[in-house]
């Protein structure tokens, strides 16, 4: 019997997801006066920002799997990119603007965490990008949610120091 304690999931570590709720909201509280990004989300959906949240938290182990519960899926995540013609610059700007606003909200700084966010951050940002371009087709119903951890098993994960 190992005295380890069990990996806990990224959402966990970041304190669950109360805190991707916070930093959705502070995080598209600030997009309409990003002169880059206002016109991307001009016809925002009220509850954008939560089901964002939602679906972060479940690509980061959220066993509750809140976006899915709720119908979502990651083709419906992707389709909601189609034919949006995103640009490297406005990506790079979302980047930014929300590695500012993690810093904002308090979560996690440890190099471990914020090079998984931030590894996170890049792979689905540059996929939006992919397929808000024309001629994409939309993704099968049945592609799988992506789960996000930290890294490669035994991977940069050493706990609190």
């Amino acid at each position: 019997m190992s005295d380890a304690a069990p990996v806990p999931s990224l959402v966990e570590w970041a304190g669950g997801p109360p805190a991707f709720h916070a930093l959705a909201e502070r995080f598209y509280a600030k997009v309409p006066q990003d002169a880059l990004l206002a016109p991307i989300f001009a016809s925002m959906n009220p509850e954008h920002a939560h089901h964002v949240a939602d679906f972060v938290a479940e690509v980061f182990g959220d066993p509750a799997r809140p976006y899915s519960a709720a119908g979502g899926s990651h083709a419906k995540m992707i389709a909601h990119h189609l034919g949006r013609h995103l640009t490297e610059a406005q990506r790079k700007r979302w980047i930014t603007l929300m590695l500012e606003t993690v810093d904002e909200a308090g979560l996690p700084d440890d190099p471990e965490f914020r090079a998984a966010l931030v590894g996170y951050l890049e792979w689905a940002t540059r996929l939006a990008v992919l397929n808000s371009q024309p001629g994409v087709v939309a993704p099968q119903p049945d592609m799988a949610m992506p789960v996000w951890g930290w890294g490669p098993p035994g991977g940069p994960y050493r706990g609190p120091a």
